[in-house]
This record gives structure tokens, sequence and C-alpha cells, in this order.
């Protein structure tokens, strides 16, 4: 079996790696991270030669420094040989095989080998042979003659080769992090910082190759001077030939010629022309044994010219001086148009969303003033932006969860709104499945004040639980003259009810139902929309949402059925008051036609008749009266009866 799916790797008996495996992956973080050790540590060697002057002007080696070095790149290398080793035995994934999907692995550890071996091997063990260590190691068992020479050539050949492998192996361990995590940091700060480090490991370089060229621009300063005189020996420069013959000659020769030609006179500057390495002179850099501040000097020197492209630099008639100048600037140039603009990028990042409101706003404001919108408008546009912003900072939520897969999606909205939907009472003592379907269906909304969440009359497509804040339900009937009904919408209320019988009626058209109520926002508020086709759905779909505990609980809740309710009771209340009074004044009447028929008058029986008579045309008077009042009094039609037949559990 020489090909896999990664599903099915563990299952071999073979000991091959998942080039997506966790361990992996953080294993090649901590290979990254030692091959920029590894870059930074290699100039180092650049500082190993030094003048001295205890008794003698001459150039020498650091001895301390040179030992430090060899040890830290021995141990950086030694950490680099199981990246090598790994490589024999880390699946790839099968060319052929990514039409669809991830691939196939291929787990067949000859084939593993002759790919690497192929690509990458060369560069990999070129990197690490311990070339450097050999010349420091030879140097240390011989400190005469021309060792210091030799030393210092040898390194400065050695480290310039094998830095094209070093570099040169950090992007095959980039892009296998680009294609086991997608993305090489994983945040916009991570991402400027790692090129902020590249910036400055670049800084690093120049700097330490100026120090080691401005001991080169001393050494020429020293054959200058040491040409005027016949028998010179220039194997005298270096330390450690102090006991050979001719080096008295060489001494007076420093003190008399070198000392005023190319040391700083008293006014620090140095007669010799140095160009652009006469800080390093006049600062007694090349002479420092403390290498820390010799280290941040050089760094400041290629940090500060890379950053302005070495315009400051006031050059010789030098030609390597001249050729070193022009390649800064180009380096600088290049670094500056990369790794600075990577920086940009990442940190641009972290604004975009902001920049895109300003952009938003922007055009906004320009549509409104096209469109000669009145300032109330533009007052409430540039709320309810501010407003969302503030909520949302621009991310669109509902996209964002769209393109998630079904089961993290239900997971997702059942976290944010499982709570929230349980303190509406009309879902609280619903089952979880049921739940979980409103929940997947439900969409935030943002109101702001003085905003009409619908209209009376107008066709109801949502229903609106709220979450914080307040609203104002209003009703009049339809325009009856006479009705008003107001109420107050909080946390746990809902609106849109006509849409829930709309929903539970089979029967029901496509046709929206209209709204008995207009609702306002009283304060800003959040809430979440439940939208027709999707309460449509749940209602076909699950037989708890007609259970007569729902039906209890709409009614209880519902301000259409409270209002109908109320001015149901408010009529009854009226009519019985209106049957007491009649019943009343029909006991009053009958006690006066008793006191008549006692009279044996007739004419007292004619007037009483009379009388009578016209009290009862003012009665009726009254009560026509009385019952126009009472037509204005009558209750709101009752609201349409949910569906609530189908199951009755």
């Amino acid at each position: 079996m020489a090909a896999v799916f990664q599903e099915d790797l563990k299952n071999t008996s073979r000991r091959i790696f998942d080039p997506q495996d966790r361990m992996l992956v953080r294993l090649n973080r901590a290979f990254l991270i030692s091959c920029i050790v590894a870059i930074a540590v290699d100039p180092m060697f650049f500082y190993l030669p030094m003048v001295t002057d205890e008794g003698n002007l001459c150039v020498g080696i650091d001895r301390w420094l040179a030992i430090a070095t060899a040890v830290v790149r021995s141990v950086v290398d030694l950490f680099f040989l199981v990246r090598i080793a790994l490589q024999f035995r880390t699946a790839y994934i099968k060319p052929s095989s990514r039409v669809f999907g991830r691939g196939e692995l291929v787990i067949d550890t000859a084939q593993i080998a002759r790919r690497y071996l192929r690509r990458f091997f060369a560069a990999d063990v070129a990197s690490v042979l311990p070339f450097p260590q050999v010349v420091i190691w030879s140097f240390l068992h011989r400190s005469r003659g021309t060792a210091v020479l030799d030393t210092k050539d040898r390194l400065l050949f050695i480290v310039f080769l094998q830095y094209i492998p070093r570099v040169v192996r950090i992007y095959p361990i980039s892009s296998e992090l680009k294609r086991s995590s997608g993305a090489f940091a994983e945040t916009a700060y991570a991402g400027a910082a790692y090129y902020l480090l590249w910036y400055l490991l670049a800084s690093h370089i120049v700097g330490a190759f100026w120090y080691l060229l401005s001991i080169e621009r001393v050494s020429d300063c020293w054959r200058d001077a040491c040409n005027e005189f016949p028998g010179c020996n220039r194997i005298y420069m270096y330390c450690g030939n102090d006991q050979q013959l001719g080096f008295l000659e060489w001494r007076t020769i420093t003190r008399q010629v070198i000392n005023e030609t190319c040391e700083p006179q008293k006014d620090g500057r140095a007669p010799f022309n140095y160009g652009i390495y006469s800080s390093a002179v006049e600062s007694s850099v090349l002479k420092s044994k403390d290498t820390a501040s010799k280290l941040l000097f050089c760094l400041w020197w290629g940090l500060a010219n890379l950053s302005t492209l070495g315009q400051g630099l006031k050059t010789s008639i030098y030609t390597g001086e001249a050729l070193f100048s022009i390649a800064l600037a180009i380096f600088g140039l290049i670094l500056m148009a990369m790794l600075i603009g990577n920086i940009q990028t990442y940190l641009q990042s972290l604004t975009v969303r902001l920049e895109e409101m300003r952009v938003k706003q922007r055009d906004s404001e320009q549509w409104m003033h096209h469109r000669l919108l009145p300032p109330e408008l533009r007052q409430r546009v540039r709320r309810y932006d501010q407003y969302k912003w503030l909520n949302t900072h621009g991310v669109d939520e509902e996209a964002l969860v769209q393109n998630l897969p079904k089961d993290l999606r239900r997971d997702i909205k059942r976290h944010l709104c499982l709570g929230l939907v349980r303190r509406v009472p009309l879902f609280a003592n619903m089952d979880e499945r049921l739940l979980d379907a409103i929940c997947e269906r439900l969409k935030p909304s943002l109101c702001t004040e003085h905003t009409y969440i619908i209209r009376e009359g107008d066709p109801v497509d949502q229903m609106v639980f709220i979450i914080r804040g307040s609203l104002e339900s209003i009703t009049t009937d339809g325009g009856r003259t006479g009705f008003y009904n107001r109420s107050l919408l909080e946390e746990g209320d809902f609106c849109g009810e006509e849409l829930l019988t709309w929903a539970l009626d089979p029967k029901a058209g496509v046709c929206l139902p209209s709204s008995t109520r207009t609702v306002r926002a009283l304060s800003e508020v959040e809430a979440f929309a439940l939208p027709a086709d999707e309460l449509k759905f749940v209602a076909g779909q699950f037989r708890r949402m007609h259970s007569k505990a729902v039906q209890h609980t709409f009614r209880f809740y519902s301000h259409q059925w409270r209002t109908w309710a109320a001015t149901y009771i408010q009529a009854a209340w009226r009519r019985h008051l209106k049957r007491k009074a009649a019943e009343l004044r029909r006991r009053e009447e009958d006690q006066l036609d008793d006191d008549e028929g006692r009279s044996s008058i007739r004419t007292t029986i004619l007037v009483s008749r009379f009388a009578a008579n016209a009290l009862r045309g003012v009665h009726r008077q009254r009560s026509r009266r009385a019952g126009a009042v009472s037509e204005l009094l009558m209750p709101v039609p009752k609201p349409r009866e949910p569906d609530f037949g189908r199951d009755d559990y």
C-alpha cells in the first residue's frame, strides 16, 4: 500500500508522520525559528576580527566570542538534523490525487526518500556542514604565523557560501506551515512582528558586514603606511607575530606613521579618508571588547541606513566602498518594498473594517446630500449606522454563519440564541428539537430609537422577539373613532403574533396577514426576527407548536388578545351597569303607576297617563344616546383563533 487517505494513516503499521499532524506542525515552527536563529548567528563570525592596542597595534581574533558563536551554531545545526531525519518519515500528498479534497498521502518510504533527495536534501545538508566550526577549532590550536589572516578570510568565504542554503531551507518549512495550518501567522500582530523581525535581521547582517569591511579598510590604511618603508612586512599587522624578526621595525612604524595617518587625532577625526567607515574608526568600536555594545552599534548603523536607503552615506573614491553603498541602497529598497509592505498589510488588516465603515459613511453622506434628504432623516441614518457598528463592528454575522457546515451552524446558533429564546415565555416550555429549529432560523435585528417596526394595516412578514430595549405597541382598531389602546413591549415580549395564527392555519394562502397594531421603538432595541416562511416551516414540521399549552401561553402573552380581553370586559361591565339602571327605572315607574291607580278622579288618571307617556319618551331618548355611547365602547373583534387542534397533548 503506497498511498492512503489521511484518516487511514493511523491504521497502518508503518511509522509515517502525517504532514498536518499537530505535533509536526509545532516542530516545523520550531525548525523555522531555528533557521532564523542560525541566520542571526552566522554574522557573529564577522565580529571576531578586532583591532587591539595592548602594547602593539594589530588585528586579532576575539577568542571567547569565537568559541561562543561556534557552540551556538553547533547546537542549532544539531537541532536541524532532526528535521532532516523527519523528512524521510513524513508523508506527502500525491499530486495526482488533488482533484477533489485533500488527496491521498504517499506512505512508501522509498518514494518519500526519493522525493526529498531530489528536492531539498542537498540544501539542508550543505547548510549544516560545520565548516566555520572547523576553522575556529583550527585557529584555536594554531595561534602563530598567519592564523589571523587565514581565519578571517576563510570565515568570510564560508559564511557567505553557506548563507545561500541556510536561506533557501526556510522556503520549504514556511510552505509546509502554510499548507498545514492555512496561514503562516495566526494573527495580524504575529504577521507584522514576523516581517519586522526579518527587517531587523537584515539590519544585523548589514551592520556585521559593515564592521568587517571597516576592519579591512583600516588594514588598507596600514598597508599604505607600511609601503612607505622598505622592508616592511605586512604580516605584523596581525597579532601573534611579535616573536619574529622585524617586529621592532613594525612597532616603530606604527608609532610614527600609522598613529599619525590612520588613527583618530585629538579632534576625533582621522587623516585617512575612511568614507562610510569613518564612524566605526572614530567611535573606537573596532577596538571595543564589549560584544553587546559593538553589536548594538552596528545594528543601529544597518537599521538607520537601510531605512534611509543609504542617503546619508558619504563615500570615498574607493571602489569596494562604492559597490557596498550601491548594494546597500538596492537591498534597502527591496526590503522596503517587501518586508515593510507586508508589515503595512498586516497592520492595515486590523483596521480594514473601520476603513470600510468610513467609506460607507462617506458614500451615505454624499448620497443623502445628493438626494436632498431632510436633516431628520439624515440624523436617523447616521444614528442607525453608528448603532450597527457598535454592535457588529462591521461583521456580517449572518453571512459568516451561513458559510459554515449545517451541524456547526446549528451549534453556534444554539450557543448564541438558546438562552435568549428561553426568555420568551412563548418558547419557555418547548422541547429541545423545536428550540433548535427556531434558533437556527432566527436572524439578528437592530433598531434605533423612534424606528417603526411595523405599522397598523401593513402585512406582517416576521415575528420579532425582544432581547433588549423597549417598544410601544398602539392600536386604533382600524381607525375606529374614539378607540385607542397602548401597551409597552420589553425584554421577553414579542410582536407580530398575527403571523403565528397564519402559520398554524393549514388553509392559509400566500397572502400575509395584516398587522392590527403599530409597533415603535422607544429606545435602542436588540431583537431576533423569525421570517414568515421560516415560521411556516417550523409550524408545519413540529406538532408541538399545535399543543394546548402553547395556545394558552400565546393567548396570555399576546397583546392582541390582551386588548380584546380588556375591551370585552369593559363592554360587559358597561352592559351590566346599563341593565341595573334600566331595572331601577322600571321599578320607579311601577311604583308610580300603583299610586296613580288609587285616585278616583278621571282627570287625574288622564294627566298621569299623559305624564307617563311623556316620561317614557324621555327615557327612550336617553336610551338612544346611551346606545350610541355604548356602540363606541363595543369590544374590538375577537382575534382569529390559531389552529391548535392538530394535536391535543
